[in-house]
């Protein structure tokens, strides 16, 4: 298994510029001055990142409240990001990262095992990118289920 570089605390985010679901570029730079919440989920409408994505939505006040920005970025194409976006009333932005390379980058994208076997894919990843751009908190193979509140107790927001 090759391992997949991974950030840590300290580390330049990588920054990007990636579409939204309505096609709007949003880059990382936006968010210079800001602290903003990067999470990285393998597909929109699956049961494990529709949980994750509502528990940011059902947090995102509080988050918001705390001075974080929240972002998701996963590999879906545009309309089923705007599918996934409208049905699960999501209000923070949806990134689609087709080619993988920001997930990459980020080292949330590569070989893991999954029922056993290894497998290349999405790691289920979240990011704590401070008002300078530097990574505070670098969280891989996160659980969907429960990652937003331990996440929450972690930074004590």
């Amino acid at each position: 298994m090759t391992e997949t570089k991974r950030l840590a605390p300290g580390d330049q985010a990588p920054d990007f510029t990636l579409p939204d679901a309505d096609g709007k570029p949003i880059s990382l730079a936006d968010y210079r001055g800001q602290k903003v919440i990067i999470y990285f989920y393998p597909a929109a409408s699956t049961p494990g990142c529709t949980k994750q994505a509502c528990d940011f939505r059902d947090s995102l006040a509080e988050l918001n409240d705390a001075g974080l920005q929240v972002l998701g970025i996963s590999p879906d194409k545009l309309p089923k990001l705007v599918k996934f976006r409208d049905a699960e009333q999501l209000t923070f932005p949806l990134l689609s990262d087709e080619d993988r390379a920001v997930m990459t980058s980020y080292g949330a994208f590569g070989e893991k095992t999954m029922y056993g076997k290894t497998v290349t894919g999405v790691i289920r990843s979240t990011f704590v990118v401070d008002e300078e751009g530097k990574i505070e908190v670098a969280q891989y193979n996160v659980r969907a289920t429960g990652h937003v509140a331990k996440l929450r107790k972690d930074i004590k927001v």
